[in-house]
């Protein structure tokens, strides 16, 4: 049975001891409240449907959000859980005093339509689908885990509720005309040659910034030809073949005074620690293009570019997917847009 009492404040508090059922306490502005929600309470459990909630409502989406980062975030990659803490920065802001118990479909509706409204602080711009996308997953996937894992009473993940942004079609950019050249003069210009390696590589072999500034020196295998690829953005490890050109790029690389000290192939400039770590490019990629006149372009179109060459080249998409790492051919043509006038010779 329920007993409703009064408190020093003025409040009611509702109070259900029953068998097999933790004991359940809730307080309430009105007395009228109280005997209502025990009653439905008392109701539940009697039919065995009762799902305690208090630990989901006290919770706030801000509070979640520390518990996830420890717990679950420190499972993911390091780039992931770098990104997953800007992400969850417009989160905390807009919902982060709500108890997860408190948003529903239509507050995460909003937000999304808010969002996608808005303007980026970081390039002045609205913001993409993408971003807001990867926002809502976040959440989506925060819900997940308190529902299977928290034992927070929740029963409804909001974000499967609502549609999502379209993630749009894609980039199709690809160098033109003699951006290639002025983009080699540019980075060949720059007072370091890793630079000038990195971008080499990216175009000659299709693998990613991450996949190319983490690489070492046991990764690569110049008599067969090969680059052994264990870290990779979809977990999945590669061995990625080597055009003569792209050995050449790395023999280079292998053989600069400038990796002494490392097993990276790319090391940057060592820390007041002693450490070496990656190359950072952002910076100088930036300068680089700015010397050369070139607008749009993005160090990620470099591996759209050279996977487009292996398919106007004749690979099929098996070949193509074995060298690059996309698992699915939908994701996969997505990076293969072939420029209508490379085709007229094989139309006839």
């Amino acid at each position: 049975m329920a007993t409703i009492t009064r408190t020093k404040s003025g409040t009611w508090k509702a109070m259900i001891r029953r068998q097999g059922w933790p004991t359940t306490i809730k307080t309430f502005r009105l007395k009228r409240d109280a005997q209502d929600w025990a009653r439905e309470t008392e109701s539940a459990m009697v039919r065995g449907v009762y799902i305690p909630r208090a630990h989901g409502e006290r919770l706030t989406l801000d509070r979640a959000l520390d518990r996830y980062r420890l717990e679950v975030t420190p499972t993911k990659k390091a780039s992931t859980a770098s990104r997953e803490t800007d992400l969850a920065v417009p989160l905390r802001t807009a919902l982060g005093k709500y108890s997860l118990a408190a948003i529903t479909p239509d507050i995460v509706a909003e937000y999304r339509d808010r969002r996608l409204a808005a303007v980026s602080k970081k390039t002045g711009r609205p913001m993409s689908a993408s971003s807001v996308r990867l926002e809502l997953a976040l959440l989506g996937h925060l819900y997940a885990v308190a529902i299977k894992e928290w034992g927070l009473g929740l029963t409804l993940n909001p974000v499967q509720m609502i549609r999502r942004p379209s993630p749009g079609e894609g980039r199709n950019r690809r160098l033109t005309g003699d951006e290639e050249a002025r983009l080699l003069a540019a980075v060949d210009a720059h007072s370091n040659p890793m630079l000038g390696w990195i971008v080499r590589l990216a175009l000659y072999t299709g693998m990613r910034q991450g996949e190319i500034l983490s690489l070492t020196a046991d990764q690569v295998d110049l008599d067969r030809r090969v680059v052994r690829l264990t870290e990779t953005k979809n977990g999945s490890a590669r061995t990625v073949p080597l055009s003569r050109a792209a050995v050449d790029v790395l023999r280079e690389a292998l053989a600069s005074p400038l990796r002494r000290g490392t097993s990276l192939v790319f090391p940057g400039d060592p820390r007041k620690d002693g450490t070496r770590r990656p190359y950072t490019i952002n910076r100088v990629w930036r300068f680089a293009l700015a010397r050369a006149g070139i607008v749009g372009l993005r160090f990620h179109d470099l591996r759209h570019e050279a996977v487009s060459r292996l398919v106007e080249r004749g690979l099929s998409d098996q070949e193509v997917a074995a060298i690059s790492g996309h698992k699915s051919m939908q994701m996969l043509r997505r990076y293969t847009h072939l420029r209508a006038e490379d085709l007229v010779d094989k139309l006839g």
